[in-house]
């Protein structure tokens, strides 16, 4: 494990989740927002947070608890706790999670997403389904999923996501500029043998 490498993905993951994440709520909060038509309660529920809170208060926790839940899903993958790889590709030479190159081969456990994301997902990536980036949509949906699963094994480490934190998520996941991929980058398969990386980036 390297502290120096780890410290500088930290504040520099820390830095994008805000930015990206004030971004997010911005979007969602417009007034012809499509999170207020599809999401009505959410935005309810965000808006009530941000007035007993502060939006400042908001965006740090929501910041937080995404990267969290991407770290632990990156050490979870690469130590074999999931079935399937959440953020990780199946083979460290490639770049899509395994978990999105799977759905897009039409393989999606019945037992840990719902129905209705499956049927969403599949109606994104098959091109059924009208959006400007279905892949990232799909990746969104599958990544919920997957944490609202860990919730029912392991509640002390995946609270259940707010519904507004699932809005709030970041947009971008897949790129090569995306905090998973800097994510990647620094919890390397060697850094994470120490279970101390864990409790060393939170």
């Amino acid at each position: 494990m390297d502290p120096s490498k780890l410290k500088r993905f930290a504040q520099h993951a820390r830095r994008l989740m805000l930015d990206q994440v004030k971004a997010k709520l911005d979007l969602v909060l417009a007034q012809d927002s499509a999170a207020r038509r599809e999401n009505p309660s959410a935005v309810k529920e965000l808006e009530e947070q941000i007035a007993q809170t502060g939006k400042a208060q908001v965006i740090d926790k929501v910041a937080y608890t995404w990267f969290n839940r991407f770290c632990a899903l990156r050490f979870m993958d690469l130590n074999g706790y999931s079935r399937i790889r959440v953020v990780s590709p199946a083979d460290e030479s490639q770049f899509l999670p395994e978990l999105l190159a799977e759905a897009k081969q039409g393989h999606m456990d019945e037992d840990r997403m719902p129905e209705k994301t499956r049927q969403r997902v599949d109606a994104l990536l098959s091109g059924k389904a009208p959006s400007h980036d279905p892949q990232q949509e799909a990746y969104r949906l599958l990544v919920v999923a997957e944490c609202n699963a860990f919730h029912q094994a392991m509640p002390y480490l995946f609270e259940r996501i707010a519904d507004y934190t699932e809005l709030l998520m970041p947009d971008d996941l897949l790129s090569g500029n995306s905090v998973l991929a800097y994510t990647r980058e620094a919890m390397t398969p060697d850094a994470c043998q120490d279970v101390e990386v864990i409790g060393w980036l939170y």
